[in-house]
């Protein structure tokens, strides 16, 4: 099993200079960037309430995996501090499924699957190309590499443990089911993605997964009444608002502020 919470952070995702990119371009940066960013964030609240020490320090080197990713993708769209720190919760345009609350720990494993695996497929087809996020995507494909064992492995342990991790990874796997259809949502500016393509295979990799953890996949429906491309339209649930505030309180409260 590969669960080393050594593993370094890819210290080459770093701002890109230059002057932010325009049009259909920033809307996609905006939008993987907050998916980056959110998801982020949620992964660093596990700081000193992670089960074991180890996954301590493996949650927060995937999360600043993913702070590194958001950086750069903000800083293409404008200033990356007033983006992070001073939108409000509508011009937000991360997918539901990057702010949904932590949860126990299979919620969470369970959350960074979906996502990991949607971001492996869409960065490794963006690396493959020559448009302005194949720089990033070839970067963040090692990462996303990473990420995607982590979660694949503790799924593997919690789906085939004890009675009691089998039932938490199904409920968590029902609970956020209904968020994943958002993820192949088409984004303004990534057009060359073909987005039936790679729900077809995330479907397939995920589905080969379970199986081998002895889970299978949910039966629900893959969007919610209102939830397809919501979280990109910027309509978020209820949690993401209580975490926005959290996230955003320092730099309001002292505006300006530097150290």
């Amino acid at each position: 099993m590969t669960t080393d919470a050594t593993a370094p952070a890819d210290t080459t995702s770093a701002p890109m200079p230059g002057t932010p990119v325009t049009g259909p371009v920033r809307a996609a940066a905006l939008a993987l960037g907050d998916d980056a960013l959110f998801l982020s964030h949620r992964l660093g609240e596990w700081a000193g309430h992670a089960p074991v020490l180890e996954e301590e320090v493996a949650l927060a080197n995937i999360a600043l995996d993913l702070l590194g990713q958001a950086r750069v993708l903000l800083s293409m769209a404008g200033d990356e501090d007033e983006l992070a720190y001073l939108r409000e919760e509508r011009a937000f345009r991360n997918v539901q499924l990057a702010e949904q609350p932590n949860g126990d720990f299979a919620h969470t494993i369970v959350r960074q699957l979906f996502f990991s695996l949607h971001q492996q497929l869409l960065f490794t087809e963006l690396a493959a190309g020559d448009g302005p996020f194949a720089p990033l995507a070839a970067k963040a494909v090692k990462e996303t590499a990473y990420h995607l064992d982590h979660a694949e492995q503790w799924t593997l342990r919690l789906g085939d443990g004890t009675e009691e991790s089998t039932l938490r990874t199904r409920a968590a796997l029902d609970a956020l089911w209904k968020f994943t259809g958002e993820l192949f949502e088409p984004v303004p500016g990534l057009e060359e993605v073909d987005w039936t393509a790679l729900e077809d295979r995330w479907l397939t990799a995920l589905g080969d997964v379970l199986d081998r953890a002895g889970l299978a996949l949910p039966e629900g429906p893959r969007t919610g009444a209102w939830a397809a491309g919501a979280g990109r339209q910027g309509l978020h649930t209820e949690p993401f608002g209580r975490m926005l505030a959290e996230m955003q309180h320092l730099h309001r409260s002292h505006p300006g502020a530097s150290w």
